[in-house]
């Protein structure tokens, strides 16, 4: 029998990514917001500490085993900029969220030449057995690339449109989503539980 977790976002996104390789580990995951359950304030200063407060807020509020997911774009020039703030980059809530932050990347960057426009996507996840686990299982994942010029695909979401990955030759908008699912920062992070699982 599967068991029981709750996945600790709202983002449509995230659950779409992570639900059905959870699934794969032998969980039988619930979003949060299928339970009602809003998110906490991020007031963590890293993305395992973010992590581990959205991690354990679904858990106390679920009574269940929890997993959360705190991730972001870092780009170099910016000093580390959206970092934890790629969410709320612009300072805008719901669907035009994502739009505002990219526009807003694309200013503060500016002409900026290629080779100061390298970025990496951080993905942390953390999963709690119970909302006292004094030893929370923490797996992180990266990727690689540059933000360019101008949006390119029509998949994926948040930043996925300006972020060129190296590797495939392409932004990660223009990825098929089962392709993205293979190289992307929360795939990578996800291999990591899955070793640390022993699934």
């Amino acid at each position: 029998m599967k068991q029981k977790i709750v996945l600790a976002t709202g983002n449509p996104g995230k659950v779409k990514e992570m639900a059905d390789v959870l699934a794969e580990f032998g969980f039988d995951v619930i979003a949060q917001t299928e339970l009602g359950i809003d998110s906490p304030e991020e007031t963590g200063l890293t993305f395992v500490e973010n992590a581990i407060l959205k991690a354990r807020y679904a858990a106390e509020k679920s009574g269940l085993p929890a997993i959360a997911d705190d991730s972001g774009l870092v780009v170099e020039a910016l000093n580390g900029a959206p970092g934890l703030y790629s969410a709320r980059y612009a300072g805008v809530d719901g669907e035009q969220a994502d739009a505002a932050n990219r526009a807003k990347l694309l200013a503060e960057l500016g002409s900026l030449p290629s080779a100061q426009r390298s970025a990496k996507f951080v993905s942390t996840i953390v999963l709690l057995r119970h909302p006292t686990d004094p030893s929370p299982i923490i797996a992180q994942g990266e990727c690689q690339g540059e933000i360019l010029f101008a949006e390119k695909g029509e998949n994926g979401f948040g930043y996925d449109s300006l972020f060129f990955s190296p590797e495939c030759g392409l932004s990660f908008a223009e990825l098929a989503t089962a392709e993205k699912k293979k190289i992307s920062h929360r795939a990578r992070a996800l291999a990591q539980l899955k070793r640390q699982l022993g699934a």
